[in-house]
């Protein structure tokens, strides 16, 4: 008597058990090229489609773990998203006139409590519960955009209309020979394998003995600012020597407004820009002709729906003479 705790709660080998899954998600991005410079500016015209497969296994009455492989993709344009009535903001991102898509490949694994607990065996867990999950990921991203009709000079570019890939241009001077002192001196190209930080809410509900329908809002935390190809200031266009590929697609402004004047760059060449965009410039104060912002990181929100089957699980109906 003297040695009795008091009857324990085991979840048992029993109760334990693993499930497979199906979902359907919607993407939305929220980063430079979003309407308004509000972190969580979005345009939800621009959702897109996403897949997603994953296996889970609940281990205990509140808890489960899921690996989950997601592919989907992103997209965002100033020429759309902006106004160009909002004289703070959308003019100046409609000028910029950037654009992109990425698709995203994702695995991750993220760790879920219920809100509800149960210390049944699965034929008997609770009629629906909300939950809350995070975890960690690692994506694979590669940012395009379509390409112009014509490079800056007015000659036609054999890309023209294509999607090309944007990070081995190095649209902000990445690949360029800068010198110290130039406004994006020293950083260097970004890394199209990253990694996030998912998390977010749902709730799940219980269809029948063995299957599950899940509905939630997530989020994925970047540690990178460059899933749209813009985060710090325009460069010389000079910098990029015979590429003409590269210097259309770092400066987009001249396809919808004509050049308000001309500097010549370090190549020898002449551009023809408008005032604020496409020329590296800094005044006494440190400020620069900006492409985007550096001090925000990019997300994108993920909503979705899962179907879930419980494996190795069966169930029989009582019979009746």
């Amino acid at each position: 008597m003297m040695t009795y705790r008091g009857r324990k709660s085991w979840f048992g080998k029993e109760k334990v058990y693993s499930m497979v899954g199906v979902s359907i998600n919607a993407l939305n991005y929220y980063g430079d090229l979003s309407p308004k410079p509000n972190r969580f500016s979005t345009d939800i015209s621009f959702t897109r489609p996403a897949i997603g497969l994953s296996f889970g296994h609940r281990f205990g009455p509140r808890y489960t773990l899921t690996a989950s492989f997601m592919y989907g993709t992103l997209r965002g344009a100033d020429v759309e998203s902006a106004d160009p009535g909002d004289l703070d903001n959308g003019i100046y991102r409609f000028k910029r006139n950037l654009s992109f898509r990425n698709r995203i490949k994702e695995l991750s694994v993220v760790a879920s409590m219920d809100l509800f607990e149960n210390q049944a065996t699965y034929i008997s867990r609770v009629a629906w519960t909300p939950y809350a999950f995070a975890g960690i990921a690692v994506f694979h991203h590669n940012p395009q955009a379509q390409a112009p009709e014509t490079d800056l000079q007015g000659n036609p570019l054999p890309e023209a209309g294509k999607w090309v890939d944007l990070q081995p241009l190095g649209t902000e001077g990445q690949h360029s020979t800068l010198q110290e002192g130039d406004a994006n001196y020293g950083i260097k190209p970004y890394k199209r394998i990253q990694i996030s930080i998912p998390f977010g809410i749902g709730a799940r509900f219980r269809l029948n003995e063995v299957l599950d329908l899940s509905a939630e809002i997530g989020f994925r935390y970047l540690f990178t600012d460059y899933i749209d190809d813009v985060s710090k200031s325009y460069v010389d266009l000079g910098v990029f020597g015979n590429n003409e590929l590269a210097k259309a697609m770092s400066y987009r402004t001249g396809e919808i407004l004509p050049g308000d004047h001309t500097y010549v760059g370090r190549d020898g060449q002449s551009y023809s820009v408008v005032s604020g965009y496409g020329e590296e410039y800094t005044d006494a104060k440190g400020n620069t002709n900006m492409r985007g912002s550096k001090n925000d990181k990019d997300i994108f929100m993920v909503t979705s729906i899962k179907l879930t089957y419980i494996l190795g699980k069966s169930f029989h109906r009582a019979k009746f003479r």
